[in-house]
């Protein structure tokens, strides 16, 4: 009976152990801070769930001392030609953990268009 009572006295001790790691694997990824490309897909995939655009490419990413900002090109409105599409920049920032806190476009242009010729135009 000695036996029986070691071995549950073993398990008990254990599975305390198996407890308080699991404890610290939570706070441990709770305090953990996203890797880039963890913030550049979160970051893509709020900003389309809430403007309903598609978001085609990351064009600035730097890391703040609030969290994130990203500048993200976006397709607004499909034309044909595709080089007539309307294209728009959208500026993001995230807290530390890679949620969304805000975002606004900040310039509106045609695929087709570089930077050198819309200035050029004006």
């Amino acid at each position: 009976m000695s036996n029986t009572k070691n071995s549950s006295e073993s398990q008990d001790s254990r599975n305390s152990r198996k407890g308080t790691e699991e404890d610290t694997d939570e706070k441990v990824a709770e305090n953990r801070r996203p890797k880039p490309m963890e913030v550049l897909r979160e970051a893509r995939a709020q900003l389309a769930e809430l403007t309903g655009m598609t978001a085609e490419n990351v064009s600035s990413f730097e890391q703040t001392e609030d969290g994130w900002a990203l500048e993200i090109e976006v397709l607004e409105l499909t034309r044909v030609p595709d080089t007539m599409s309307l294209m728009a920049s959208y500026q993001v920032e995230l807290d530390p953990e890679g949620q969304l806190t805000g975002y606004r476009r900040v310039r509106r242009y045609e695929r087709g268009r570089s930077d050198a010729q819309r200035q050029g135009g004006r």
